[in-house]
Parts: structure tokens; C-alpha cells; sequence
């Protein structure tokens, strides 16, 4: 009998193709794998829209119908100038009270400013007297306690001197100063909160996505059926990668043009098809991060707890919630490691300011470096995984 002659070895570009045509069919393997788990669908669905929506909308203004009480003991003319000018939406109209009462109501919470014009307080404002005027702040209330203080001293301040000169600005200063809000003339708080939430959710939700995989995978027994078939680990995280990434995508499209822009009303200065770039490319890094927190996690109660641990810290400190530049030196060189400090400020770039690929090159260039070294990580973490398993 002839000796069957050997199988010729296969061409570059078919091994090539065998690769693409696996990874292919694991990743739409992984979608009908989601399209399955009804939470998940859920899940996806509510983060890029009623969370985007909620996110725009209850971010309330700086200074918004501040509670404030009124201690009037002159009751003169320039003290009920002074008390007409608190008016809605910064401040709720002031309500009169006495010296006694300031306590107990600060002490109970009903006000966050209680203004005292002392006896006598038109007649020494005239005579030139500077007399003092008392304000107490609650400031526990942080936010309306800052911005509110620096408020009420300009409002005083403006009446006494219009009431002194008899109408205002008789004085020119001598120099103009001319504010010009960029990016937000109107600042609004719904312009910001909701494009940062769309950002904070594709980081959070690729990672959850991809790491709720595997470890379905784990519970069901299905990793060992892919074990035993012909396809590789890198085959098997690339289908995850390009599965998820491809629904976070979808779904950060989806509200972007329909809730920002549809029912918010939020401008999008930039280009939507960079910025969905620059999000693919931070895609790659956040997914393969979420593998890699799935081979430590035994189940989804410990992968809840990986994720807790590590995405607060990534939303907090990457600039979108508080600038970089008031940070610790050493936060500001760790964080510089994370995707999420440069997928931050490639979208604030494209999307509030509406900068081109020329000024956000090296936010690219930084997220597809540190995206192949968590894919190498991730990738020798899951091999290893395999092999105890195999």
C-alpha cells in the first residue's frame, strides 16, 4: 500500500483566516450569549438612558432657591432694599425673624443664611459709620455655603452703594473686567453631567460585560467545552473584546444622539465618530481589564467586590469629577497609567470643545499602548487560568 503523502502545511492567509472566521464565531457566540440574560439587557438599557437622563437633569445649579432668614433691626428704607433683592431662583425669599431665633433655626436645619442688619444701620451707613453687618452660614451645606457667601456680600454691597449714590455705577472702575463662558455659555449643569456620565458608563458597563461572561462561562461548564475545541485563548478574549465592546458602542451611539441630543438638548460640539474612536480604542483597555478581574474572581459576588474597589477610583481621579491639576503630584503620575484619564480628556476635548484628531492624538497614542499591555496582562493571566482548569 502507498504511504498517503503528507498534508501540505496551510498558506499564511489561510491561517489567517481561520483565526478571524474563530474569533468571529465566538463573538457572536458571546452575543446571543447576552441576548440571553435578560438582567444584563436591563442593565444596558437603563445605565445609557435613564441614568443619562437622571445624571442630566438632578445635577441642581451651584446657588439654587437658597434658604435664607432676615434679622431686620433697623427697618429702614436700605434694609428692605436689601431684603427685596433675594429673590428666586438663587435664594428663596427671606423670612423675618429675631435675634433669638437664629440659633434654633440654624441649630434645626431650616436655613442656610440668616443676614443681620444691626439698629441704626441706614443712618451710619450715611454718616459713613461702617457699621457691620452680621452673616451666618450653614455650612455643613458646603456647596450653597461658598457660593452663597460670596453672593449675599455682592447683593449688600450693590444695594448700599446704590442706595448711597443714588443710582448705580456713577463711578467707572478703573479697569473692565469682561467674562466669556467657553464651551457652556449658559452653564448649564446638564451640559457636563450628562456627557461625563456616558463616559463613566462605558467604562463601567465594558468592564462589567466582559467579566459577567467569563464567569457565566465558569458557572455553566462552558469554558471546558471550549477547551476542548480548536481555538486558542487569544481567539477566545479577542471575541469577547470585539462582542462587548461592539454593544457598549452601540448603546453609547444610541444615547448620545437620542437622549443628549434628542431629549436633553445638549450641543455636541465635536466629531461623534472620533469620539466613538477614541471610545473603542479605550475599549479595548477597559475590557480587557474586566477579563483579567474575572480570572481572580471565584463568582459574581467576588467580581461585584473586584469592581467596586476599582472603578470608583478610576471615575474619581481620572478628571472627570475634580481636575487633574488639584491633585496630589503622585495621584496625578499614577492615574496617568489608567485608560480612563485619557479617555476623559479625549472627550471633554472632542465633545465640549470640539477639538480634531490633531489635538487628541496623543490620548490615542496613550490608550492603545496602555490597551495592549492590559491585553498581554490579561492574556497570560487567562492562559494560566486555562491551565489549571485543563
Amino acid at each position: 500500500m502507498a504511504p498517503v503523502p503528507p498534508r501540505p502545511a496551510d498558506s499564511a492567509a489561510t491561517v489567517w483566516r481561520r483565526h478571524l472566521a474563530h474569533i468571529y464565531r465566538l463573538g457572536v457566540k458571546e452575543l446571543w450569549s447576552l441576548w440571553r440574560d435578560p438582567m444584563m439587557l436591563v442593565l444596558i438599557v437603563y445605565t445609557f438612558t435613564v441614568a443619562i437622563y437622571v445624571a442630566g437633569t438632578a445635577m441642581p445649579e451651584t446657588l439654587n432657591r437658597a434658604a435664607i432668614a432676615l434679622v431686620d433691626e433697623d427697618d429702614s428704607t436700605l434694609s428692605q432694599r436689601i431684603a427685596a433683592a433675594f429673590y428666586p431662583p438663587q435664594f428663596t425669599p427671606p423670612a423675618r425673624i429675631a435675634q433669638a431665633e437664629v440659633d434654633p433655626a440654624l441649630d434645626a436645619g431650616r436655613y442656610t443664611f440668616v443676614l443681620t442688619l444691626p439698629p441704626h444701620f441706614q443712618r451710619d451707613v450715611l454718616a459713613g459709620a461702617a457699621p457691620q453687618v452680621q452673616l451666618n452660614v450653614d455650612a455643613t451645606r458646603m456647596s450653597q455655603a461658598f457660593a452663597g457667601s460670596g453672593a449675599i456680600q455682592q447683593i449688600v454691597l450693590g444695594e448700599v452703594t446704590e442706595f448711597v449714590q443714588r443710582y448705580r455705577g456713577s463711578a467707572a472702575p478703573p479697569v473692565e473686567l469682561v467674562v466669556r463662558a467657553r464651551f457652556n455659555p449658559a452653564l448649564q449643569p446638564a451640559w457636563f453631567g450628562s456627557l461625563m456620565e456616558v463616559v463613566n458608563n462605558i467604562t463601567m458597563l465594558s468592564i462589567i460585560l466582559t467579566g459577567a461572561a467569563l464567569i457565566r462561562e465558569r458557572e455553566h461548564g462552558t469554558v471546558e467545552h471550549l477547551l476542548v475545541m480548536p481555538v486558542t485563548p487569544t481567539e477566545i478574549m479577542l471575541a469577547k473584546v470585539w462582542a462587548m465592546a461592539l454593544v457598549v458602542l452601540g448603546a453609547a451611539t444610541v444615547s448620545l444622539t437620542g437622549v443628549i441630543q434628542g431629549v436633553l438638548r445638549v450641543p455636541i460640539e465635536g466629531s461623534i465618530g472620533l469620539f466613538l474612536c477614541g471610545a473603542a480604542l479605550h475599549l479595548f483597555a477597559t475590557t480587557s481589564m474586566g477579563i483579567f478581574m474575572a480570572t481572580l474572581a471565584r463568582s459574581m459576588p467576588q467580581f461585584g467586590l473586584l469592581l467596586m474597589l476599582t472603578i470608583m477610583p478610576l471615575q474619581l481621579l481620572s478628571g472627570g469629577v475634580t481636575p487633574r491639576e488639584s491633585m496630589p503630584p503622585w495621584i496625578q503620575a499614577l492615574m496617568s497609567l489608567a485608560p480612563t484619564t485619557h479617555f476623559t480628556e479625549l472627550s471633554q476635548a472632542i465633545l465640549y470643545r470640539g477639538a480634531g484628531l490633531a489635538v487628541v492624538w496623543p490620548s490615542f497614542a496613550a490608550l492603545l499602548l496602555i490597551g495592549a499591555a492590559l491585553f498581554a496582562l490579561s492574556l497570560a493571566r487567562f492562559r494560566k487560568t486555562l491551565g489549571h482548569m485543563a
